[in-house]
């Protein structure tokens, strides 16, 4: 079973969050637990101060570093290196982390237990983050008032990937950012041919019933019963919507000859 930690100085922020979707069936089914911490029960003043000011001035106040400390020490996790850390992530959420993916959700997945520890005001003291963290993440080239928006986040996105979490084990792996065909876990008889693996690409463009809604019609080729054409339609499509929404994932992206004399007529198209 997988162990969720979060320390923040706002622990009600989470509670609609684990009350619904796949968060809350996780937890019912008993494959992941999620615990939140208030950081404020980790002071020992009548205030209960979090905060102070910065060394060397400057706007803002700072997260002090005693009460994540001893939050960390009530879960039995000491300094990097130290007995007990086999297993568990602490991540430090931050503006200035490396960004969040879904290659990291995949790595998060793999860990036993992860604890996520929500910034606020200017920051979190670093030598936190020197003393405690293995990683610091950014979910986004953005500032937040705070990484409790970011913790539910990292929590959803890697919670999704563990076993049994969702109804179609294949749902995490035919989709935006997903694995290559040849990484797909699903048996061979389950696999849908009318799909390729993400490869690190974007989602193609979905559609339901019904196949006409205001005017508009389904594309043909996805009524038309050819799986292996509705195979090259969807690919073309992961191509199309990758090259005009994130250019940028098209270089590390998993590309096959064909994918790249697609891509070429694709950038040849006239603009509209």
């Amino acid at each position: 079973m997988a162990r969720f930690e979060i320390l923040t100085i706002f622990p009600e922020f989470f509670r609609g969050f684990f009350e619904h979707g796949v968060v809350s069936r996780a937890q019912k089914k008993g494959l992941v637990e999620i615990g939140v911490h208030d950081l404020r029960a980790f002071t020992h003043d009548r205030h209960r101060t979090v905060d102070d000011r910065p060394f060397g001035g400057g706007e803002g106040m700072v997260l002090k570093p005693e009460p994540l400390a001893e939050a960390l020490e009530s879960l039995g996790i000491g300094p990097i290196g130290s007995v007990g850390r086999e297993g568990v992530s602490v991540i430090l959420l931050s503006a200035q982390g490396r960004p969040f993916t879904q290659a990291v959700a995949r790595e998060l997945a793999g860990v036993e237990r992860v604890v996520l520890i929500c910034g606020r005001y200017e920051g979190v003291d670093e030598r936190v983050n020197t003393l405690f963290c293995d990683r610091e993440l950014s979910i986004g080239d953005y500032v937040l008032s705070g990484g409790e928006l970011g913790a539910a986040v990292i929590l959803d996105a890697t919670m999704r990937l563990l076993p049994g979490v969702l109804g179609n084990e294949a749902s995490s792996e035919f989709e935006s950012f997903g694995v290559t065909d040849g990484a797909i876990n699903a048996d061979v008889e389950g696999v849908p041919r009318s799909q390729h693996g993400a490869g690190g690409l974007l989602d193609y463009p979905h559609y339901t019933r019904p196949a006409e809604f205001l005017g508009a019609r389904v594309p043909d080729v996805l009524v038309g019963g050819d799986h292996h054409a509705v195979r090259l339609w969807r690919r073309e499509q992961q191509l199309r919507k990758t090259l005009k929404n994130r250019p940028d994932l098209l270089a590390t992206a998993a590309l096959s000859r064909e994918d790249e004399k697609i891509l070429d007529r694709l950038r040849a198209e006239p603009s509209n």
